[in-house]
């Protein structure tokens, strides 16, 4: 499999090494048991010199005209996670030139992977319109409002199409790494990953700090602050649209335009934080959590954690040993 990862300035110095350290212990494993290396990893810019984010030197190498196209290419994040500065960023030169590499590579065969943040310049060739994606949790808000064509979900931490393959946030650059090693062997990607101590996550929703999102308009933070005095009361899109000063309406097509969810899933969230946290901060059985967020019995709060989570009460209150 030949794999070109491409480098831009400001690259996130620990997503590229976890790139290239998963592919070179993977292609050392093979050796040892096989005897061949099924990875060709080629590390290329759009200029000759690149710069990660904590100012050293990329030995980057040059993109041939006349080379054949990689089976995957594949683009690191940039190593910060302010939106404005990620913004910036993507007028850039390189950036633009980048995004042009991907997409006649795209249309020379090649497949495009991304990670974090990574995914807002494969956002900007088009290839991602009318599809899924995902991205950092925390960018969710910026993504939607850049990309309003894309499908994203940020819940989840892998997202692959007929494009290639999304990663979500940081050290989702292991999670993409693996998986493309999963794609020449699924064997190898579980020897990698236990070489690792690396879990595989199908999910970043356990990791999303709901007033993260909301904190990107002043209406989602307004409905957050009245969503969090009324978790045992219950939910109303009336009440808080009122108690906001705006209509249903607007509030609901807020939420879907900065969060892509409605008012009730927001709401949700939270209850599902707060029980969260009386699960790791307290010594209340289910139900009496169950009463805390607004819920009449246990059971109910239960299939809100395993859908939302992915995990159950057993396992959430295991993290605290």
């Amino acid at each position: 499999m030949r794999i070109c990862i491409l480098a831009i300035d400001g690259v996130f110095d620990t997503g590229l090494a976890a790139l290239m350290d998963v592919f070179r212990l993977a292609n050392n494993l093979s050796l040892r048991e096989r005897g061949v290396a099924p990875f060709d990893v080629s590390l290329v810019g759009v200029r000759r010199k690149v710069l990660s984010a904590q100012g050293f030197g990329i030995p980057v190498q040059a993109i041939a005209s006349d080379a054949p196209a990689p089976d995957w290419a594949v683009l690191p994040a940039q190593g910060t996670g302010d939106p404005v500065t990620l913004v910036t960023a993507l007028q850039r030169a390189d950036a633009r030139k980048a995004s042009a590499q991907l997409v006649a590579w795209h249309a020379r065969g090649a497949r495009l992977a991304s990670a974090c943040n990574g995914s807002l310049l494969l956002a900007e060739t088009g290839l991602l319109d009318g599809r899924e994606a995902t991205i950092s949790w925390w960018l969710a808000p910026l993504f939607r409002q850049r990309y309003p064509k894309v499908l994203l979900d940020e819940s989840r931490m892998l997202v692959p199409t007929d494009v290639g393959v999304t990663a979500g946030a940081a050290m989702g650059h292991l999670d993409l790494a693996l998986w493309l090693v999963r794609q020449a062997s699924p064997e190898l990607a579980t020897v990698v990953a236990r070489y690792l101590l690396a879990d595989i996550r199908s999910l970043q929703a356990p990791y999303i700090i709901p007033n993260h999102l909301a904190h990107a308009d002043p209406l989602i933070v307004g409905f957050e602050r009245w969503a969090r005095g009324n978790l045992k009361k219950g939910f109303s899109l009336k009440d808080a649209a009122d108690a906001l000063a705006t209509s249903s309406r607007t509030l609901q097509r807020r939420c879907e335009a900065v969060l892509g969810k409605s008012p009730l899933s927001y709401f949700q969230d939270l209850r599902v934080e707060r029980a969260r946290s009386l699960l790791h901060g307290s010594d209340l059985d289910i139900e009496a959590i169950a009463t805390e967020v607004g819920y009449v019995d246990g059971a109910t709060l239960r299939t809100l954690l395993r859908q939302k989570l992915g995990r159950g009460v057993r396992d959430l209150r295991a993290d605290l040993h």
